[in-house]
């Protein structure tokens, strides 16, 4: 093969690749709910993405159907790049998970809506310590306290 044919094939192969574009977050969460606006307007402006927003009134199902233990559940429940993260769960824990993929684990929650969590910031309230737990197949365990 000579040069120019290999140079042409390898920029056929790098053209679809640079021209898939990243698709946006999905969160589902539940009707109305304030705290979650709030929270994806972080992930949009940490991601560099759009956030797709569903008032989802069955949000329990779908939280099932996505391997969320039930007591870990939030408010809200969202996917990014096939990853799950239920909740409050802070910016950097999740580039951190997609950045890794931990072996095991589809995702990570923060149960309840703890103060002072992203989202959750409120003036002049104290801020609780929550953990972020990673949660798969390959079970439970505690991925960040804050």
């Amino acid at each position: 093969m000579t040069r120019i044919r290999l140079l042409a094939a390898v920029a056929a192969f790098a053209m679809p690749v640079a021209a898939v574009a990243v698709g946006p977050v999905l969160m589902h969460r539940d009707p109305g709910c304030p705290c979650c606006e709030k929270w994806a307007q972080q992930v949009k402006a940490q991601f560099g993405r759009a956030v797709r927003v569903v008032d989802d009134a069955n949000r329990p199902a779908f939280m099932k159907a996505r391997g969320v233990p039930a007591d870990l559940a939030s408010c809200h429940t969202a996917i990014i790049d096939g990853m799950t993260f239920e909740g409050h769960v802070p910016i950097a824990d999740m580039k951190r998970a997609l950045a890794t993929h931990p072996k095991g684990v589809t995702g990570l929650a923060v149960a309840g809506m703890p103060m002072g969590s992203p989202g959750m910031e409120m003036p002049g309230m104290k801020t609780q310590p929550y953990d972020v737990v990673a949660f798969g197949p390959g079970g439970r365990k505690v991925f960040a306290h804050h």
